[in-house]
């Protein structure tokens, strides 16, 4: 006899999935993140083309739409590769082929690990060596105290945005729901992550006619029109900026640090391009050394400031390095953070290892000094040297304008659209800085992402495009989109 039911048979056509787009969480579902958008899926599609076999009027997709520094050609750090080589496979200590600073320092770190192995769980925050390394590097930086029990490493600096973030939120709905003050333009992360948890983003504008300089009427407009809407919990504040590659001067930064102290806001600061700075009279200072040296009652105001090692002169984006510092957090909240982050168990052990090679790098003396001080400056210099490039060129084209790339790895040059390129993209159900990115890289291979994506003032439009691409093909890259645009204008007169 057999066991089956056949009055329950169920063929395979009948099954209605459990999850459906309707059914899945909606903060989830409304979530946008421009930078790996359906400009970036398409581009991938005409890479598969050009793989195929398919003629294109250009021989490769070139990827502007994210800050991937090895991607673009970057060649990794001598020093920080021989550290990750040794801590992951510490058999070659023993081998010449290393110097000896390199091999201090995995066995520094490696000495950190429980079974001296990276493959090891670490502490929730992190190493402890590493910690201490990052602390005393903040210390240097800013020549005020800083202690290893206020750091933590984290997935990268967005996973610790995220982590801080969450913290935040109220729980509650409707004007009770917390509000998180976020520039605009912004890096989409923020906009992206205050959907999933069903928080009120705040927007405030950067003044682009003042080099996207940050105004403090404009915060207070901000904020005074979200009060009857949410809680405001938050400022987030990028610097040097993305996408707009400012960098805020000392007095803009003082003024900011009032703002929140005025209006009970804590300070998120997103300061993990610190090392690119370019333009003449730009100078990065952190929002710490900042808050402490303006004396009491400032010194005293919470604030978290965030690093990763995906940018910088390092751009080792896939390992996940990054961390937080919080500054003036109330014993209990510290310790509810530490719960946050115990669920995560610990951030990836070769990224943490990455940052320590980053803040504890050779110094003058060791054998990896003299090739790690060229590595880091050739890059350095390359992104400055673009950085002016990129400006000069957009600013010599009709029908565009871009602010000096002060730092950071990007320009947001503002584009203007003929009215019948408009009307086009409404005709396609585009935003019209859409539509002209799309035309770009479908012409050209260049992939770029539409200003829609993080935020603009309305009837403006721009797009964000990195500095990344080395230097005579970005030369290249530049002469095609010149000759591209001009093509457009003409097009849609």
């Amino acid at each position: 006899m057999s066991d089956t039911n056949t009055n329950s048979t169920v063929t395979e056509t009948s099954h209605v999935p459990v999850v459906l787009i309707e059914n899945v969480n909606p903060n989830v579902r409304n979530m946008e993140y421009a930078v790996r958008g359906p400009i970036v899926a398409r581009a991938a599609e005409i890479d598969a083309e050009i793989k195929s076999g398919v003629k294109k009027p250009f021989a490769k997709v070139l990827p502007a739409n994210i800050g991937d520094c090895h991607a673009t050609g970057q060649t990794p750090i001598t020093f920080i590769r021989q550290v990750i080589a040794l801590c992951a496979y510490p058999e070659l200590l023993t081998s010449p082929e290393f110097p000896a600073d390199a091999k201090d320092r995995a066995k520094r770190i490696l000495a950190g690990c429980r079974g001296g192995s990276i493959g090891s769980y670490t502490a929730s925050p992190g190493v402890e060596v590493i910690r201490q390394d990052i602390a005393a590097y903040i210390e240097k930086r800013d020549a005020v105290p800083s202690k290893s029990e206020d750091i933590v490493l984290c997935t990268g600096a967005s996973d610790g945005i995220k982590t801080i973030l969450s913290m935040l939120m109220t729980g509650k709905t409707g004007n009770e729901r917390a509000g998180i003050m976020i520039p605009v333009p912004q890096y989409p992360l923020y906009s992206a992550t205050l959907t999933e948890y069903n928080a009120q983003p705040i927007r405030y504008f950067m003044n682009e006619e003042n080099n996207w300089s940050l105004d403090i009427s404009e915060l207070r407009r901000a904020i005074e029109e979200a009060k009857s809407k949410c809680l405001p919990r938050a400022i987030c504040v990028i610097n040097p900026g993305n996408p707009t590659g400012q960098v805020l001067t000392r007095q803009n930064i003082e003024d900011v640090i009032k703002f929140a102290h005025d209006e009970r806001l804590m300070i998120l600061s997103d300061e993990v391009y610190q090392h690119n700075v370019y333009a003449k009279g730009s100078e990065f200072f952190s929002f710490k050394k900042v808050l402490m040296e303006m004396g009491a009652p400032y010194n005293r105001h919470e604030l978290a400031s965030f690093m990763s090692a995906s940018k910088g002169f390092m751009g080792e984006c896939g390992f996940r390095g990054g961390y937080f510092e919080v500054v003036n957090f109330h014993p209990s909240v510290k310790a509810c953070l530490l719960k946050t982050i115990s669920v995560k168990l610990c951030p990836p052990v070769a990224g943490q290892a990455v940052i320590d090679c980053v803040v504890n790098p050779p110094v003058l003396g060791d054998p990896s000094y003299d090739l790690f001080m060229k590595e880091k400056t050739h890059v350095l210099s390359q992104l400055k040297e673009k950085a002016t490039l990129v400006t000069e060129l957009f600013n010599s084209i009709e029908g565009i304008k871009c602010n000096t790339v002060q730092g950071a790895m990007y320009s947001f040059p503002q584009i203007f659209l003929p009215p019948k390129a408009i009307e086009a993209a409404k005709a396609k159900s585009q935003t019209p800085d859409s539509f002209y990115c799309f035309s770009l890289l479908e012409e050209t291979g260049l992939c770029v992402v539409p200003g829609s994506g993080f935020g603009q003032k309305e009837g403006t439009y721009h797009f964000r495009m990195t500095i990344l691409p080395p230097l005579e093909e970005i030369r290249s890259v530049l002469q095609t989109f010149k000759e591209f645009h001009l093509k457009f204008l003409s097009q849609y007169k």
